[in-house]
């Protein structure tokens, strides 16, 4: 198989399967109690820790098409950042819904009192103009560079999303302070290419 074809035909797949396979689980298991004591909180967990992962997944395809060669990588960009998006909106949604029951008032104040929150909330805010001009269309309708300097804000959400999970922790803060490494690398990795543009 080309390259292209295994981005298509293996690649794809397996994001979709677990894209989709997290909140079936979920779902499946807030149906047959299976997600433990504290449901919620198992899918908040699951939904929140998937988007994060889906959004480093997206800032790595870049770095990791320039080291391996495989331009054909690009072609996952969108299905990871439209994944992530959708993980990071279950994750608010439950928040909304179950934690808050729906009450602006309530919502307004755990926003200002609490820093994790006020994180979450705004790196989900900056996913939305992501989200929403992520078809080709958008990309036309913007142009390239404009489109570019937009979805710039990936860094911005990405950083959200690490102190999000950083301040929500309030124990073993290991597994946030992994993925906030992770972030770190994926943004020095970025810098020759940041630096060859800020020279031209």
């Amino acid at each position: 198989m080309t390259r292209a074809q295994v981005i298509r035909r293996v690649v794809k797949p397996v994001v979709w399967v677990v894209g989709l396979g997290i909140p079936v689980r979920l779902l499946w298991g807030a149906l047959h109690g299976t997600l433990g004591s504290e449901p919620v909180r198992a899918i908040q967990e699951w939904t929140g820790k998937g988007a994060l992962v889906g959004l480093l997944l997206t800032l790595a395809v870049t770095p990791l098409r320039r080291l391996t060669g495989w331009n054909e990588l690009i072609r996952l960009r969108r299905l990871l950042g439209t994944f992530a998006f959708f993980l990071a909106t279950l994750h608010l949604l439950t928040y909304l819904v179950f934690d808050q029951s729906l009450s602006l008032a309530m919502i307004r104040k755990d926003i200002m009192e609490h820093p994790w929150v006020t994180a979450g909330f705004a790196a989900w805010v900056l996913m939305v103009p992501l989200a929403l001009t992520s078809t080709a269309g958008m990309v036309r309708r913007l142009g390239g560079k404009r489109w570019q300097r937009l979805h710039l804000l990936v860094y911005l959400a990405a950083a959200g999303g690490v102190f999000h999970f950083l301040w929500l922790v309030k124990k073993d803060a290991t597994t946030p302070e992994r993925f906030g490494l992770v972030l770190v690398a994926l943004l020095l990795m970025r810098l020759p290419a940041w630096a060859v543009r800020a020279r031209a």
